[in-house]
């Protein structure tokens, strides 16, 4: 008897793992609708792969390049970036699947189109902030390890999506199952430029302790770290304190 229901758990609990790798992308990633219909919106061609952008003109040398959440509209994200950033185009990524681009997002995607999307970038605008917020933030740090950003943004960002998955499911060997680790931590050494992370105070998704670690790989003096008061995971863009520090990190030399 008790070898029969150890083979039933045992049997399940293989289940359980099966159904966790096969879906495990419908629990990373919401795709999302564009809100802002045609307004400000651009395309970027990746191999056969054709992405939406939403697009803030601007002439001269300097550029912001956006990586939103996994269930971002960045159509939704620009305006507080057009009030930190007036003087820059501001270039914001629709990742695979999301706001009318093609394709299903995966991390492997997403890297290499966020490298292709920085190359078109970075050769009519040499100057070129990258932000990643959330999800982003794994993007935008690797990114900033391969390519020659002038700074990058964090906010709300993770040391490792492995490591919080781990946490929320330490009953099965995610280690081996999530395919899609977004490990950041990995690419701290090789970033070289100014590094502004923004955690917000009551973020109920990314855990502090993660954003800690991740500003801890950092030497002190390269990161500039601002906790926003009572903002939430997803109310921080809200926050004056979002554009403040965003428009003060841009002024500095």
């Amino acid at each position: 008897m008790l070898t029969l229901l150890l083979l039933t758990l045992a049997v399940a609990y293989i289940g359980f793992c099966i159904v966790l790798y096969t879906t495990q992308r419908s629990f990373q990633y919401f795709p999302t609708a564009r809100r802002l219909g045609t307004q400000m919106a651009g395309t970027f061609q990746n191999g056969d792969t054709l992405l939406q952008l939403t697009v803030r003109p601007h002439a001269g040398p300097g550029a912001v390049l956006y990586f939103g959440g996994n269930g971002e509209d960045v159509s939704s994200s620009v305006a507080p970036l057009m009030a930190a950033f007036p003087e820059r185009e501001i270039v914001m990524l629709h990742y695979r699947g999301y706001g009318g681009s093609a394709g299903r997002p995966t991390e492997a995607d997403i890297t290499a189109d966020a490298a292709g999307l920085f190359d078109k970038v970075h050769a009519q605008h040499p100057d070129v902030i990258v932000i990643g917020r959330s999800l982003g933030s794994g993007v935008a740090a690797r990114l900033a390890s391969t390519r020659p950003v002038s700074k990058l943004v964090l906010v709300t960002p993770y040391d490792s999506l492995l490591g919080i998955a781990q946490r929320q499911f330490w009953f099965a060997p995610v280690r081996w199952l999530l395919i899609d680790k977004y490990e950041t931590w990995r690419y701290v050494p090789k970033i070289k430029v100014p590094v502004l992370i923004l955690r917000a105070e009551l973020d109920e998704l990314i855990p502090a302790a993660s954003t800690e670690a991740l500003r801890g790989r950092f030497p002190a003096a390269q990161v500039q770290y601002t906790v926003v008061a009572g903002a939430s995971h997803n109310t921080i863009i809200d926050d004056p304190t979002y554009v403040r520090s965003l428009a003060a990190f841009d002024g500095q030399p």
